[in-house]
């Protein structure tokens, strides 16, 4: 995922920055550069592919300075190359910026902006963030305001860093969602930045971490915090534990936590590389298809465990509905004994957080012994699921410590989103109208899901209201009936409560037996085509006493006026509602699990990968 380092100092910041990117490395990147002030000049090294190549760039043409910032990247606007790569600096070469997020509304900045003449050197988003501070700058701002003024034309969830030769002593950061953290590591004469603690640890062991909304002016010996309007904002600065497992934690209790607050990024970078938003297109070379090879595909099985096999269930309902190919589910623990109608023209793909799951594996054998093509979407790169895939959709959410799985979970929904689209565009069965319209989608799909985990106290509240059940009821319809499924596992899995999770329509034939007082239900009722169907199953679980948690639509009056259990979330189109609805349920489970002081990280008999049967 994408990675930021900064420094200000009296030391070199060059092999300061490289060293940092290099401890963000794990996040995976395709393209990395920095810019450094040297002697009132900004100079830029870039290039694409590993941090060696911008290492041996760097040896071969050395840069030298006291302030500097870097990046690694993965591609969301614009191919991964040296022409894309962060840095980006502004038409007068005195501004330069790099950005973890999208900017959602770049095509209307960039062509504001091309109207007043400026001309652009990329095809990214982030390069209208630099002209926008330029302008603003050249307007009488200095660059701390021209920053804010800039984050106020931006749609999207951001980190921010900028650097400017006219304020050679101070790099300006915000944060403005959930897109990346955001740390300033303190120093004496010196401060760091990072999108992440483990760049800057080397260094010191005392940070302050942005919230969302906050800026950061950071010079040599002051660390100055403020909102967007201006108002200086106290912060206390954190030590951070000598031990490296707590100090990757960061400010988070557990890791699971951390990971449920990564998924803006884990998501951004799910679409880096993938999407062409300009021309409303996927691309998954990985997969080697074209329309005949597409076109000859007649049935996809789609083979998981638990978490994955959630996921898969979604996948089904957003690849017959876009590509219009019939889909089967199967869990991989059975698949290979119940002897499956599978030849040349089936598809089994297989996804696995690890890669290195037993069952899985031997369901894709099963598989490749009836003739079938393989696929995977696996998070581990190299790991065996991949290699003996056909074809492999990278999940692209770095490691993932806690055990039950948060953002391996969302990642693969819009995986199979993407592989709905691809193959519905390559079959001709979506017309470039709508391909355009459900691409476009996507572009909002991180700061959604940033507006979630922002209403995590009220989350909390709930969880302390009802952390003393011992049974839960989950209920849900339609795509987001395997929410329902996925919302009661995590449940399970952490707090040990006693959780069941059907169709909605199924509570009639035999579950309304179990509502009572002491039986709360989550219903899962946002605004979807089974929304009606829902607001009925809710009503029939409140005329028997139950007690109802929902999920729900913002602005939704009709259900507010149901139950005062609600946990909101925003208005999403309906196909990618899954990774918004399960934001909360994740959110849920964790902090019930927190309150009861249990093993949120490392719950008893589980094992993160299940490489027995």
């Amino acid at each position: 995922m994408c990675g930021i380092v900064g420094y200000i100092g009296e030391r070199d910041a060059t092999p300061i920055i490289l060293n940092g990117l290099k401890r963000l490395e794990y996040r995976g990147y395709d393209s990395a550069g920095l810019a450094v002030l040297n002697e009132g000049n900004i100079e830029i090294r870039r290039d694409a592919g590993k941090l060696n190549h911008l290492e041996a760039l760097v040896r071969n043409t050395p840069i030298h300075g006291q302030i500097g910032i870097g990046h690694t990247r993965w591609a969301t606007h614009g191919e991964p190359n040296e022409r894309n790569a962060h840095p980006h600096l502004g038409s007068t070469g005195e501004f330069v910026v790099v950005h973890n997020g999208i900017v959602e509304n770049y095509l209307t900045l960039r062509e504001e902006l091309s109207a007043e003449g400026t001309r652009f050197n990329s095809d990214t988003d982030t390069e209208t963030i630099v002209h926008l501070v330029e302008k603003f700058y050249a307007s009488g701002a200095n660059l701390e305001a021209a920053v804010q003024q800039t984050l106020k034309q931006l749609k999207g969830a951001h980190g921010i860093v900028v650097m400017s030769s006219r304020e050679p002593d101070k790099i300006v950061a915000a944060r403005v969602g959930n897109a990346g953290g955001v740390v300033i590591g303190l120093g004496e004469g010196e401060n760091f930045i990072a999108s992440d603690l483990p760049a800057i640890l080397e260094h010191t062991r005392r940070a302050v971490f942005l919230e969302s909304h906050q800026m950061a002016v950071v010079t040599r010996d002051e660390v100055r915090v403020t909102d967007m309007s201006g108002w200086a904002v106290e912060v206390k600065p954190q030590n951070i534990a000598w031990d490296p497992v707590a100090a990757e934690k960061g400010v988070y209790r557990h890791f699971m936590q951390k990971e449920i607050h990564e998924q803006v990024r884990s998501l951004t970078d799910t679409l880096a590389g993938r999407v062409d938003f300009d021309e409303g297109r996927v691309m998954l070379h990985e997969l080697g298809l074209d329309p005949q090879s597409a076109r000859e595909i007649r049935k996809i099985i789609i083979t998981a465990c638990g978490t994955a096999a959630h996921a898969g269930m979604v996948g089904k309902i957003l690849i017959e509905r876009i590509a219009r190919i019939p889909v089967e589910v199967a869990i991989a623990s059975e698949f290979r004994y119940a002897d499956p109608l599978v030849d040349e023209h089936t598809v089994v793909l297989a996804i696995s957080q690890s890669g290195e799951t037993a069952d899985t594996l031997a369901a894709m054998e099963e598989g490749r012994s009836k003739g079938a093509k393989l696929w995977s979407i696996v998070n581990a790169i190299g790991s065996q699921a991949m290699r003996i895939a056909d074809g492999c959709i990278s999940m692209q959410v770095g490691p993932e410590i806690g055990v039950a799985s948060t953002k391996a979970f969302t990642a693969p929904l819009l995986d199979l989103y993407l592989l709905a689209l691809h193959l519905g565009d390559l079959r001709g069965a979506i017309d470039e109208d709508r391909r355009f319209s459900l691409v476009q989608d996507l572009m909002s799909v991180p700061a959604l899901v940033g507006e979630c985990l922002d209403r995590e106290q009220a989350v909390a509240a709930l969880a302390r209201k009802f952390k003393n059940t011992r049974h839960m009821l989950y209920l849900g319809r339609g795509i987001n009936m395997p929410i329902a499924y996925e919302g009661a596992l995590k449940l399970k899995e952490i707090s040990y409560i006693h959780a069941e999770a059907y169709p909605a329509g199924e509570m009639k034939h035999g579950p309304i037996a179990l509502i009572d007082r002491s039986m709360p239900v989550m219903a899962l009722a946002p605004n979807d085509p089974w929304y009606d169907k829902m607001i009925s199953q809710i009503e029939q679980a409140l005329a028997r006493g139950g007690d109802v948690i929902a999920i729900a639509t913002d602005g939704d009056e009709l259900i507010a006026d149901l139950t005062p259990n609600i946990l909101w979330v925003p208005k999403t189109p309906w196909l990618l509602s899954p990774v918004i609805t399960t934001i909360p349920l994740q959110m849920f489970a964790y902090h019930i699990a927190s309150l009861l002081g249990l093993d949120v990280d490392q719950p008893r008999n589980l094992a993160k990968s299940v490489t027995v049967e």
